[in-house]
């Protein structure tokens, strides 16, 4: 084994160079650079969007007819129009009044729970969540996080196939690869996550600004977030830091207001 294991790391390590950068693909609206591995390809996450979205919403009753039903399909269909994307877009409203969410699944399957209306106040402040959830979809990022998972996987197999190979005893080995899995998980796993959710909040104002809503409720919907929930350490959270999200969007809005004005006002691509 110890003549085999550096053949086969060099062809681990080749296929993994081969995926990554057959894998890179871009953030239409902020122009990031994501891993994007073949096997999460859009018919895939659709299909597991759709399988999801199904077993989710028989959890909960779906309410319908209502006038806060009627809500947020009205702004869930202004903020789909405004994503410029064309999916088989459903918006669901759940009744789940303790629960202070809302999601969107790959192919634009969107739910929103009852208990989180109460802090969105209007149809603005559910335009900010909408819009935020929405992105997630349209930027891919449940393809490009289940990507992420699987190369660090992949790499903490690769290591650990080296570290067996070692002399070290058991009980080094296995606190070397329990710390890589550790390491992976505090520096690249969560680090990603709080990006996509930063990303997402700026796209998702930007459909927002678009389909007409007020940008300032944005700031606003995450200050009354911060009052309502208790964070840890956004270090160690996958979330950014609703005050912290709160400033950032202030910071943001003149500029994407002019950005969607300017955007407006360009004549149509011929």
């Amino acid at each position: 084994m110890s003549l085999r294991c550096p053949t086969v790391l060099r062809v681990l390590f080749a296929a993994l160079l081969a995926m990554v950068l057959g894998g890179c693909s871009t953030v239409e609206e902020t122009n990031r650079s994501q891993l994007m591995l073949p096997f999460f390809s859009d018919d895939v996450m659709n299909e597991l969007g759709a399988d999801a979205y199904a077993e989710v919403t028989r959890e909960y009753r779906t309410i319908t007819g209502t006038r806060q039903a009627q809500m947020v399909a009205r702004v869930g269909q202004k903020i789909a129009k405004a994503s410029g994307r064309n999916y088989q877009w459903e918006f669901k409203l759940l009744d789940a009044p303790t629960v202070l969410n809302a999601f969107c699944l790959p192919g634009g399957k969107v739910a929103v729970f009852t208990g989180i209306l109460p802090l969105c106040e209007d149809e603005n402040g559910l335009a900010v969540v909408l819009g935020h959830e929405v992105a997630h979809a349209t930027s891919h990022h449940g393809a490009e996080s289940m990507s992420q998972e699987l190369l660090a996987m992949i790499l903490i197999g690769a290591v650990a196939l080296a570290v067996d190979e070692t002399k070290w005893n058991d009980e080094t080995k296995a606190i070397v690869v329990t710390a890589l899995g550790a390491g992976a998980q505090l520096f690249f796993l969560l680090r990603y996550s709080r990006e996509h959710e930063s990303e997402a909040d700026e796209i998702g104002l930007r459909f927002a600004i678009r389909a007409g809503y007020d940008p300032k409720a944005a700031p606003l919907l995450w200050e009354r977030m911060a009052a309502q929930t208790d964070q840890g350490l956004e270090f160690l959270s996958t979330h950014p830091d609703p005050s912290n999200r709160a400033r950032r969007l202030r910071e943001l809005i003149p500029r994407l207001v002019a950005e969607e004005a300017a955007r407006k006002v360009q004549p149509p691509a011929r």
